[in-house]
């Protein structure tokens, strides 16, 4: 009998960010496959006695090809296993989810979804930034500044006038360049923007600028994201150049473990 894929967002890094099912379906995975995105406070939520499997790819370093991550999820499923595939933030953007719903799409094996916290969600909380606003900006634009090997590079000069906020995930170490492209593309350099560091975890930063002056900026440690637009300066003031967000223990209520009384006949139970 064919086990099943799980498709996880785990989140932005921060523990508390789980979601409900996120956690439950953790608990009672017999193989894990995470990416390097995934914060270690996360990791060590994988039972001891489940498969761990570090799929991470980062910063141009692949330490497993995609093909190879695919077979070794289909392999794991058709043994029988309950296999997790934890993703950092949630699997549907910018997270290779599409690549792999096809894989398991062609293999024929059962696989389910679960969305989690997208990064600019957390990046957003982390800087007290709305991402939208009645006055100032109606529309979000999630943009990527990391294309497949191959592909041009997208043509950014449709966002000048929109007026949308915009949020870059992986804008790379070259801010100046960043900056220039999105001059470029039409953006005034006085438009305000802040570079998001780690967002969520203990060891998040937090530095605010304008476009003009991003290539002035400090490098911050990945994963970054760089969050463009009016709404940057509603900013909390107490973050205007680095903060610093408090640890705090986790621990699983074990309330979310209890098995529920009366399964709906649809959905597949889980310890």
């Amino acid at each position: 009998m064919k086990g099943k894929v799980y498709l996880v967002g785990a989140g932005p890094g921060d523990p508390e960010l789980l979601t409900v099912r996120a956690v439950r379906l953790l608990e009672s995975a017999d193989a894990v496959l995470y990416d390097d995105l995934v914060s270690a406070e996360i990791v060590n939520l994988i039972p001891a006695r489940a498969q761990r499997h570090n799929v991470g790819k980062r910063c141009g370093k692949k330490k497993i090809l995609q093909q190879e991550i695919n077979f070794l999820m289909i392999a794991l499923a058709d043994s029988g296993l309950r296999v997790v595939r934890l993703k950092s933030g949630d699997p549907l953007i910018f997270g290779r989810a599409g690549e792999e719903i096809e894989s398991l799409r062609r293999a024929g094996i059962p696989h389910e979804i679960v969305p989690g916290v997208t990064s600019a969600l957390g990046a957003a909380a982390a800087g007290q930034i709305p991402l939208t606003h009645r006055q100032k900006s109606s529309a979000l634009v999630l943009l990527t500044a990391h294309h497949a090997s191959g592909k041009a590079s997208s043509d950014w000069t449709w966002l000048a006038g929109s007026g949308a906020t915009l949020v870059i995930y992986m804008p790379g170490g070259d801010y100046g360049a960043t900056s220039a492209k999105l001059k470029s593309a039409g953006l005034a350099s006085e438009t305000p923007c802040a570079m998001v560091s780690r967002a969520t975890t203990s060891r998040q930063r937090i530095h605010r600028t304008t476009i003009g002056e991003l290539g002035q900026a400090p490098p911050l440690p990945a994963p970054t994201l760089l969050i463009v637009g009016e709404v940057a300066r509603f900013a909390d003031a107490s973050v205007e150049q680095f903060a610093v967000r408090t640890n705090h223990e986790f621990s699983l209520p074990v309330a979310l473990f209890r098995e529920p009384s009366s399964p709906s006949p649809e959905e597949e139970p889980i310890p």
